[in-house]
């Protein structure tokens, strides 16, 4: 009998947000040490997924966390820096994996067999396992700049365009972790507001 092939789930976290990295995650699960509880981040509570987040960096049998930066996110497109973050994630992983799946529906290009799998942060333990890890490194950068930054509320809505995101953007400007490129902060860019909501009468 062939043994399974040493695989890897990978998936990212912060495509949609106006600033910040873009995260990716990638897990190889250990059969013997299995982890109970594992779905995607976006269904979980962010205790439950910051106390998975912890079992899974001790049970896994590798698993590493990069990113892609802003200016990266800018020059690529949201997209291909994703695939990047991805694509580094794997790169740091040891042992290296025989197989990578991946959530969606387009593969970075790696040196092991790729195969996409939409909703596979759902399907796969090993890539909601990635999406847990992706998900609270996030997080964490989000809250750290927060406390740089308070004004933005990015503790709250890590970077996404909420109503209370864009009035900021809007009263106090865009920063150099936005990402220039994304429809909203590049408006603010071309047509800055004339006067702050305190200046009005």
């Amino acid at each position: 009998m062939s043994r399974p092939l040493l695989t890897c789930g990978v998936d990212e976290a912060g495509r949609g947000p106006l600033c910040g990295p873009v995260v990716a995650a990638a897990v190889i699960l250990d059969p013997a040490a299995p982890i109970s509880g594992l779905a995607d981040s976006k269904k979980l509570s962010a205790k439950r997924r910051e106390r998975l987040a912890v079992e899974i960096r001790e049970k896994a049998l590798a698993w590493a966390v990069a990113e892609a930066s802003v200016a990266e996110i800018d020059r690529l497109n949201i997209l291909h820096a994703s695939l990047l973050a991805m694509r580094r994630a794997v790169a740091a992983l040891s042992p290296a994996p025989e197989l990578a799946l991946i959530d969606g529906n387009r593969c970075p290009e790696l040196t092991c067999e790729a195969r996409a799998i939409v909703g596979g942060d759902a399907l796969e333990a090993a890539i909601s396992a990635a999406s847990i890890l992706a998900k609270t490194e996030r997080d964490v950068g989000m809250v750290a700049l927060d406390a740089h930054y308070p004004e933005y509320g990015l503790a709250a809505h890590k970077g996404y365009p909420t109503a209370a995101h864009l009035a900021a953007l809007k009263r106090h400007g865009v920063r150099d972790f936005h990402r220039r490129s994304f429809a909203p902060v590049r408006a603010i860019l071309q047509n800055p507001p004339l006067w702050t909501d305190e200046e009005l009468p």
